[in-house]
C-alpha cells in the first residue's frame, strides 16, 4: 500500500495531548518523549528514569525558558508484561526507549474513544489533535512507521512484540493483517520519529475533551 492509499483508507489521525498543551505544540511541535527531553535539557540520571523505565505517573516538567511540560504516563503497560511479551532479544528498558522516541497516533476514532473512556483518564481533560493523514505522509513519510498493537499497553493480555513490530508503509504486511483480522482493521498505530515540528499546518481540529466528549476548543 502506498501513501495515497495509506490515506484514503485512514484519511484522519488521532493524537491524544496533555490539556492545555497546544499552545507549546505550536511553538515547539509535536514532540516525542526524547525530543522533549532534549528540549528541557534534562539529563542523567532523572532523563534514564523518564526514558528508560516505565513511567507509573505523568512527570513535570520545569524550564526556565520554555515553562512547564508534562511526560505523560505509562499506565497501560508494565515490565511484567513486557517481560513476557518482548522478543528478538529486546528488553523492557530498549522497549521504553523506542517508544520514548517516536510521536503516536491512532489511526481510528474508535482508539481514541477507547482511550479517553478509559479508567486513568476519563475524568480528566484531555486535548485532542485530529490530523490530515496525507498531508502529513507527503512530509513525513520516511520517518513513519506504522504498528498493529497498541505498543504502549500490556494491559490485560500482552501482545507479542519486537524489532518488527514497527515496519515503514512500504514494507507493512496489510494483506496478511485484513486476512487474519477479517473486520479489524491491519493496523492500530502511525508513529513518527522524534517529533513533527510542522503540526499545526498539519491539524484539522483541535479539541478539548473531558468524560470523552469534546467541550471547547483550546
Amino acid at each position: 500500500m502506498d501513501a495515497r492509499a495509506f490515506a484514503e483508507r485512514f484519511p484522519q489521525l488521532f493524537h491524544m495531548a496533555e490539556a492545555g498543551s497546544w499552545s507549546s505544540i505550536q511553538r515547539h511541535g509535536l514532540l516525542s518523549t526524547s525530543a522533549l527531553l532534549d528540549l528541557f535539557e534534562v539529563r542523567g540520571e532523572r532523563r534514564v528514569a523518564l526514558e528508560a523505565r516505565h513511567r507509573p505517573e505523568s512527570v513535570a516538567l520545569q524550564h526556565p525558558r520554555h515553562g512547564t511540560a508534562v511526560v505523560r504516563d505509562q499506565k497501560p503497560m508494565d515490565d511484567q508484561g513486557l517481560v513476557r511479551s518482548l522478543g528478538g532479544g529486546l528488553s523492557p528498558a530498549d522497549w521504553y526507549r523506542l517508544l520514548n522516541a517516536r510521536v503516536f497516533f491512532w489511526v481510528s476514532a474508535e482508539r481514541l474513544t477507547r482511550l479517553l473512556g478509559a479508567r486513568a483518564y476519563r475524568n480528566k481533560r484531555q486535548t485532542v489533535l485530529t490530523v490530515d493523514t496525507a498531508r502529513l505522509l507527503a512530509r513525513h513519510e520516511a520517518r513513519v512507521l506504522l504498528s498493529p498493537i497498541n505498543s504502549g499497553a500490556t494491559k490485560p493480555f500482552p501482545a507479542p512484540r519486537g524489532p518488527d513490530t514497527f515496519l515503514p508503509l512500504a514494507r507493512y504486511p496489510f494483506a496478511a493483517w485484513d486476512q487474519k483480522r477479517k473486520r479489524r482493521e491491519p493496523v492500530v498505530e502511525l508513529t513518527v520519529e522524534h517529533s513533527v515540528p510542522d503540526i499545526r499546518e498539519l491539524v484539522l481540529r483541535v479539541e478539548d475533551y473531558e468524560a470523552g466528549h469534546p467541550i471547547a476548543t483550546p
